[in-house]
């Protein structure tokens, strides 16, 4: 019970941090373009979790790691990262935070595929329920929307949730935050390499909302949030803990509204109430 609760403490403080993912970089990807902005932010990740690898003598993964590793740094390093941003020269951070209500159901698919657990079918029908409300907003493009944008986001949540599963199954092994950090460091030369080919013609025109938009996604939405996010999953399971991420769109909401000034149409706020309720069946059969 303990370790479950620890679970759901840790996933929960991972989600909060998520939450100011995509409005950061919404801000970033007006000054950045895309290319640049994954592989910096990835960059700067990746040389903060070589310091913390070096400083705590950790010891390096087995060669048997290497693969699932690989398969995180697809997933959560370069694949969402990139594809979100992306979709964000279509859409608004607001009409994209609504598709994080597909993660949950994402992430419980590929913990059954490779973490081999095994929700009980109510759990199945919950969290359907509430990405197919997701789905249904999509298909009626709320504020916002865009083609493009929306299956620029669909394939964002198929990669993430494929990098959960699979950085949540090699936490039980290597720790949270180790997973991550090395995930980074296999990523770093292709990401560096990358971001010194996309590097701004000119930096006069990058202002101060657009750099903090960048640090924020380079340390926390790329480092921090995975250490918290990480330790959740393999405390609490894939399945149960991740549909936490049903919760995210209610501070992402938030966050777009307030401080991006970006308007919250009454549907975005209906699907999100009504993926939450279904987090709560969701997690009772979990």
């Amino acid at each position: 019970m303990e370790r479950s609760s620890k679970g759901w403490g840790s996933g929960l403080v991972g989600v909060v941090i998520f939450s100011g993912s995509l409005p950061a970089t919404r801000v970033a990807v007006g000054a950045f373009e895309p290319a640049f902005l994954t592989s910096a932010r990835a960059v700067i990740a990746a040389a903060l979790g070589v310091v913390l690898l070096l400083v705590l003598k950790q010891k390096r993964p087995a060669l048997a790691d290497i693969g699932p590793l690989v398969v995180v740094a697809l997933g959560v390093v370069i694949g969402f990262p990139l594809l979100t941003a992306l979709a964000l020269q279509h859409v608004t951070s607001a009409h994209s935070i609504v598709f994080v209500g597909l993660l949950p159901l994402a992430t419980a698919i590929f913990g059954v595929l490779r973490g081999g657990e095994r929700p009980r079918p109510a759990f199945w029908i919950f969290s359907t329920m509430g990405s197919l409300s997701v789905v249904g907003f999509a298909v009626l493009r709320g504020a916002g929307g865009s083609l493009t944008g929306d299956l620029l986001m669909v394939a964002a949540i198929v990669v993430c949730g494929l990098g959960y599963a699979e950085g949540a199954v090699l936490s039980r092994r290597l720790g949270g935050w180790q997973v991550i950090c090395w995930a980074l460091v296999l990523a770093l030369p292709v990401m560096a390499v990358i971001a010194l080919a996309t590097l701004p013609a000119t930096w006069s025109g990058v202002g101060a909302p657009a750099w903090l938009g960048l640090a924020y996604v380079s340390v926390f939405s790329m480092l921090v949030g995975f250490v918290f996010w990480y330790r959740g999953l393999a405390l609490g399971g894939i399945a149960k803990i991740g549909q936490l991420q049903l919760f995210q769109p209610f501070f992402g909401l938030a966050l777009a509204g307030l401080l991006l000034r970006e308007p919250v149409a009454p549907g975005m706020i209906a699907v999100t109430v009504v993926i939450v309720l279904c987090v709560a069946g969701a997690k009772r059969f979990a």
